[in-house]
């Protein structure tokens, strides 16, 4: 099923009276349990294309659909920024609670669910913890937990790794893999990092900008567990480098 279907969306802003095209007619599908990484060069409108989905802007022609549904989002979608976002003044099981507020489970039921989801991404032994006493990468994991928590059918990710070193991003990069085995969540992930793109990602979308819009769609066809130092994968990588230039 297509949890996922953008149809057609545009988006401008106006400065100075003259209106400035940000996304033109972009369509994407995402289906269940699929991957997408979105690749391109600043502005090329990849972060408001995710604020559009996630519903932060409403200003935009075209269709957003979750699950055949053009209804609103918030149920459906979790969002994961470059930042953390955690409260500061919340333990990591305070700030993951957060996430069943309105939702009519009782005090052990939110407990229970706050407990499996930081299980999932390996914070167990940290639920009272604060977020200042936390690494980078942890911090993000209680982020994605959080999210999680939500049970959304698309987790939408915005340079999740961005700020963390590289030895780190890959280990977190295969943690989400992981998560995403458990959890049968849809993902879609905006990156710089072209390698981290084909790592993660069944289908790479390659954008380009003035106005943003989907230049190329590369089919990554290799099996997980992924060989970063392979001959195919520097193929795929090569193709999606190639789109950028």
């Amino acid at each position: 099923m297509t949890a996922l279907a953008i149809e057609h969306v545009s988006k401008s802003y106006f400065l100075d009276s003259a209106e400035r095209p940000v996304l033109r007619d972009i369509n994407l599908q995402v289906e269940g349990r699929e991957i997408v990484a979105i690749v391109g060069a600043s502005g090329c409108g990849k972060s408001t294309l995710l604020r559009l989905v996630v519903g932060l802007d409403a200003d935009y022609r075209g269709t957003i659909s979750w699950s055949g549904h053009k209804t609103s989002c918030l149920s459906k979608v979790g969002m994961v920024f470059q930042d953390h976002r955690l409260y500061p003044w919340l333990t990591v099981q305070g700030n993951v609670d957060l996430a069943f507020d309105n939702s009519g489970l009782s005090a052990a039921e939110r407990r229970d669910k706050t407990s499996h989801y930081l299980r999932l991404v390996g914070l167990a032994d940290y639920t009272k913890a604060y977020p200042r006493q936390l690494s980078g990468g942890m911090a993000q994991r209680a982020a994605i937990a959080r999210a999680l928590a939500q049970e959304p059918e698309v987790l939408l990710m915005d340079e999740p790794f961005g700020a963390l070193d590289s030895i780190l991003r890959m280990r977190l990069q295969d943690e989400l893999l992981s998560i995403w085995e458990t959890s049968q969540v849809s993902i879609v992930i905006v990156t710089h990092d072209v390698e981290e793109a084909v790592y993660l990602a069944d289908r790479v979308l390659v954008m380009e900008p003035n106005p943003g819009r989907i230049r190329d769609v590369v089919e990554v066809g290799l099996h997980r567990p992924r060989d970063r130092s392979s001959p195919g994968f520097a193929d795929f990588k090569r193709r999606c480098l190639t789109s950028l230039i």
